[in-house]
């Protein structure tokens, strides 16, 4: 798998949105086209973004730094299933805990034959800044199964399920390591996971292990189109705060959106409620485009009847390499990690980019886009919303009580629009310390004897964003204190 984002791309399964992370369909993921290269390693990805952040915060230590970078825990597992077609087949299984500093980890399982472990590194380092973006008590972790879902049956996938919870044991945890849906899991897995560990701790309330359960068993209102919703409330926010300018509102906004699982599809109806135009959508077999704007029921009814939503009446087709660059107000890309980069970044035509698939775009291209004045909302802060609405699962789980769907959006907006607050006024003070710290910066090399001194270069909403997060991750790390 290459790079990527606890459960949001498209997901022809509807499993893409359901949690914290975005990704893509195994469709989609199998490839809109882009190979592992250096510049797509997910790893390696997510390193340049915490580089990039730093050079902000020249007081952070070097040993803290390191700390803040690594993930804590990283488990293999290996186990054999006994398949329905009675072979005995043997399966690897991740789980990497980055962080618990502000509370449990948290973070999706996805199951895909592309699994690799520096993508679950990087997921889980991705959801730890996300959680502290949103200001939600929990640190990142990540999961993954390497697995092929589409030649598998549902009972290996219940015994796949059951063999990897039992195998992590008390690695995961109400209050250690909280897993969510990802990539090929859905709300029935996130079932298996509970009554796995349910078995395994009997007399407790363990409702609180697992988030993005069905409804029926303590999952939340509202958790589906959470990503999604939380993405139309950043989007908004971002134009009151002026981030896309000529515009106040999303009326009559041209929105183009890559992916048409769980979050791209919610997405699409979200911002038509708004007033907005979807001029494009696509999936993993193709994509469809009306300068008018599309009737998104006709195009759910076509992807509900045909598994895509190629082919829908009164649209003409579009590849989803020519929808990223139309040009629009907004471009969404939903899908797939790693499909805006530096072979394309130039051509991009969208006066903002709203990530609502993890890892989307990468470093090389955020250079790019930053250069010819396109802003980016990172994926940390405008696919939070699937994160939020977890944690609002976890404390109905805790306090054993159920909110209605008006409560839950009500607070969902609440907490988004205050986080995207907080990233833009955080990108204004680190543009107006700029001088400040390009002087502290200077100083502290020439003191180390270093001549070549790196020049900062105007932040990005993407670089605030991290700062933000990692500034209260480390906070929190030293009011803790270094244990022993």
């Amino acid at each position: 798998m290459t790079a990527s984002g606890d459960g949001v791309g498209d997901s022809n399964q509807a499993t893409d949105a359901r949690d914290e992370t975005s990704a893509g369909t195994p469709d989609d993921r199998s490839r809109m086209g882009n190979s592992a290269t250096a510049e797509t390693n997910p790893y390696r990805v997510a390193i340049a973004q915490f580089d990039r952040a730093i050079s902000f915060m020249p007081n952070l230590k070097t040993g803290l730094i390191e700390f803040l970078k690594r993930p804590c825990r990283v488990i293999t597992l290996d186990f054999p299933i006994l398949t329905d077609d009675g072979s005995v087949q043997l399966f690897t299984g991740y789980r990497v805990l980055h962080s618990r500093v502000r509370g449990p980890g948290k973070g999706g399982v996805r199951y895909h034959p592309d699994v690799t472990e520096d993508e679950v590194r990087a997921l889980a380092s991705w959801m730890t800044w996300k959680c502290a973006v949103v200001d939600v008590p929990f640190g990142g972790a990540k999961g993954g199964v390497v697995c092929d879902p589409k030649k598998l049956s549902q009972d290996d996938l219940r015994r796949i399920t059951r063999r990897y919870i039992s195998d992590l044991g008390d690695n995961i945890g109400p209050h250690t390591d909280v897993p969510a849906p990802d990539v090929n899991t859905s709300a029935q897995t996130m079932a298996w996971i509970y009554d796995t560990y349910d078995r395994l701790h009997p007399g407790r309330n363990n409702l609180p292990v697992v988030t993005g359960k069905p409804v029926g068993i303590g999952g939340s209102l509202g958790r589906d189109a959470a990503t999604a919703r939380g993405c139309v409330f950043v989007t908004k926010h971002m134009i009151r705060r002026g981030i896309l300018t000529a515009r106040s509102s999303l009326r009559d906004a041209r929105v183009v959106i890559q992916g048409f699982g769980n979050c791209g599809a919610h997405a699409a109806r979200l911002f038509v409620e708004e007033g907005a135009r979807v001029v494009a959508v696509s999936d993993s077999k193709g994509g469809v485009f009306s300068d008018d704007g599309l009737d998104i029921d006709a195009v759910l009814r076509q992807k509900a009847s045909t598994g895509s939503v190629a082919g829908t009446d009164g649209t003409d087709p579009i590849s989803n390499a020519d929808l990223l660059e139309l040009a629009c107000d907004v471009l969404v890309p939903a899908a797939l990690e790693n499909q805006i980069t530096s072979a394309n970044a130039e051509r991009i035509r969208a006066r903002l980019v709203v990530e609502g698939a993890n890892g989307p775009t990468t470093p090389e291209a955020d250079e790019v886009l930053e250069r010819r004045g396109i802003p980016v909302v990172p994926d940390i802060l405008a696919n939070a919303g699937g994160v939020t609405v977890s944690y609002f699962e976890w404390v109905q789980n805790v306090e054993n009580e159920q909110w209605d769907l008006s409560k839950v959006n009500a607070k969902l907006e609440r907490k988004l629009t205050q986080a995207t607050d907080q990233v833009v006024d955080q990108r204004r003070t680190l543009a107006e310390q700029l001088p400040a710290l390009q002087a502290q910066i200077e100083a502290a090399q020439h003191k180390r004897g270093h001549r070549d001194v790196p020049t900062l270069s105007a932040p990005s909403l993407r670089t605030a964003a991290w700062v933000l997060a990692i500034g209260r991750v480390a906070h929190v790390a030293l009011e803790r204190g270094i244990w022993p």
